[in-house]
């Protein structure tokens, strides 16, 4: 991949198969527009929790994905470059307002990647890279599943971003990744996603991670039919 010929036939390769893939995925399953509303990738993204390769929009169980994964992140042109990795849930129940709202499960910045250096191991990042550490992927009882949708975002030529500072403005909760992504000038390079669903180690990541709620069920609302109401004899005459 250090020979542009390579990654020219590399990425072409790419672009028949695999981008039209993972473009399907988040567009049937709207992590376009619902977390950024666009995305135009330039990066082959693709995840794997241990020895398991996850395929875009795939269910992980719970116990799984505990772990931090590995992502590989493939740029097709030449030069190195710095990258902020985040992955972000747009399915967070929001009881009182009926609604949903966004958390985000992992948040880091600075990541040198290059045509020939394209592995990064979520878990050994260095603590002056990671601005929101892993938060396991859990989906309660009662709810669909979580879309749990992966960015990778380019930093502008030389730009370093002071992950110690930022970790004291950005929570998990109510992350809007549109916002990030606006203030600090990132550029979307490369998306990936992978699903989350209740099974039965959610309880026990949940707790294993200090996560109230395991315990809680979501439960539809009932809608009461309409009231029979005879109508006139007349009209059957």
């Amino acid at each position: 991949m250090d020979k542009p010929i390579y990654r020219y036939l590399a990425d072409k390769k790419w672009r028949q198969y695999d981008r039209m893939i993972i473009m399907q995925r988040i567009t049937q399953m709207n992590v376009v527009p619902d977390v950024l509303p666009s995305i135009d990738p330039t990066h082959n993204v693709s995840l794997s929790f241990g020895p398991r390769d996850v395929q875009p929009g795939e269910f992980v169980d719970s116990r799984v994905s505990e772990i931090p994964g590995h992502l590989n992140i493939q740029p097709y042109d030449k030069g190195e470059r710095y990258v902020t990795i985040a992955i972000v849930n747009p399915d967070v129940p929001n009881v009182e307002a009926d609604g949903f709202d966004y958390r985000c499960h992992f948040l880091a910045s600075n990541i040198k990647i290059s045509p020939t250096q394209t592995g990064v191991s979520l878990a050994k990042l260095n603590q002056d890279q990671v601005i929101l550490p892993w938060l396991p992927a859990y989906t309660q009882k009662g709810l669909a599943y979580s879309r749990m949708s992966i960015f990778v975002l380019e930093q502008k030529d030389g730009q370093i971003l002071d992950a110690a500072a930022l970790s004291q403005r950005y929570e998990h909760n109510d992350f809007i990744l549109r916002s990030f992504v606006d203030r600090h000038v990132l550029k979307p390079v490369g998306v990936n996603l992978f699903r989350s669903r209740h099974d039965e180690g959610t309880a026990g990541v949940m707790q294993r991670a200090g996560i109230p709620g395991g315990d809680v069920e979501f439960k539809r609302k009932k809608i009461e039919p309409l009231p029979y109401k005879k109508l006139p004899g007349s009209r059957y005459r």
